[in-house]
């Protein structure tokens, strides 16, 4: 019987594998053809992987059918510096979407976004908006993440004095078992470890226990999760959340701890490059992504926690919850100067394992 079942599983599969959409690959390039005749383009550079976006870009081209739209996956670092390496060209970008709210909001003080302002960007938090130039269009939770076969429920921490206990347990039980961002290549990874160096008592005991277990490094949320769920790794900190659910929603032996102490929260943010060859097309993709309809699709279809209610009321986030919010106090850790000794110090506690 369990073999019949293991051949019934694998025949579905084959079946089913022409409509699933391939993974992608950081810097993979999608284009989504217009239906007809194209009378506009938009080119997205974005950190959200194409597989999760891909529905979104679907649901606007039902409004829009005659738009051709092409989106390039990229790490956020990487997506900022090749917008910046790029000048003003026939493949330029015309809407940046990234997780990197710190490098959208150095662009936009750079001067190298274009303001926009409608009744759509307008309910926006105050928190989630800078200058009318950089626009959160969705809400992160920055978690914990755990492998359920691996851990007790005794085991699971709920705070991060309660992860500090666990690594330091007798016998060691997550000595390279334990995975987080590689802060040197992922934005969101850099900002969450400094946002936890200016929040968190504990940050610098935290870090030099995650190196004495030989914490395992990725720069993609994707790569650390496979991981976990594989059993490869026990626990990943400091992870989007919403990949997270994605995969427990497809079955995967994951669960999610959002700390007690404090839940950072992120934003996925867009901002508009000044210069932009499809100025109009990027307002109104904008404008889309900020909508109710706009909203309900990243919150369905690609499961990122909107901004916006469907009544038009801004998001709740919740008692623990901490928003990190738009604006140039995000410019600090980039200073050059703070940003080298900071890495310097991260990556002398994370390497202390060995690793």
């Amino acid at each position: 019987m369990k073999v019949l079942l293991q051949m019934l599983s694998m025949l579905m599969l084959s079946m089913l594998a022409p409509c699933l959409p391939a993974l992608a690959a950081p810097g993979d390039v999608q284009r989504f053809p217009a239906q007809g005749t194209a009378d506009a383009r938009l080119r997205i550079y974005g950190s959200t992987d194409i597989e999760v976006f891909a529905a979104v870009v679907a649901d606007y081209q039902r409004l829009h059918p005659a738009t051709e739209v092409i989106y390039e996956d990229l790490i956020t670092r990487e997506l900022h510096e090749r917008f910046l390496r790029g000048g003003n060209t026939a493949d330029s970008p015309d809407l940046l979407i990234s997780s990197g709210m710190d490098l959208q909001t150095r662009l936009v003080n750079d001067g190298h976004a274009t303001a926009h302002q409608s009744p759509q960007t307008d309910a926006v938090p105050a928190w989630a908006q800078w200058r009318h130039e950089a626009y959160g269009i969705s809400h992160e939770p920055v978690v914990i993440v755990y492998n359920t076969h691996a851990l007790r429920p005794a085991q699971v921490p709920h705070t991060r004095r309660q992860l500090l206990q666990l690594l330091r347990a007798e016998g060691m039980p997550l000595r390279g078992k334990v995975g987080t961002y590689d802060i040197e290549r992922s934005s969101v990874g850099y900002l969450a470890a400094t946002q936890d160096a200016y929040r968190g008592s504990i940050a610098g005991a935290l870090l030099a226990a995650l190196g004495d277990n030989e914490v395992r490094r990725e720069d993609r949320t994707g790569v650390l999760l496979d991981k976990v769920s594989r059993g490869e790794l026990s626990l990943a900190y400091n992870v989007l959340a919403s990949y997270a659910q994605a995969r427990i929603d497809a079955g995967a032996p994951l669960a999610i701890v959002e700390p007690e102490d404090y839940t950072l929260v992120v934003l996925r943010t867009a901002v508009i490059p000044r210069g932009s060859r499809n100025l109009a097309e990027a307002r109104r993709f904008l404008d889309y992504l900020l909508s109710p309809r706009g909203q309900q699709v990243l919150a369905r279809e690609a499961r990122l926690l909107p901004i916006i209610n469907d009544d038009g009321s801004q998001a709740s986030l919740g008692r623990n919850r901490r928003p990190i919010q738009l604006g140039p106090g995000l410019l600090v850790y980039l200073d050059a100067l703070k940003r080298r000794q900071f890495l310097e110090a991260w990556r002398s506690s994370v390497e202390q394992g060995g690793r």
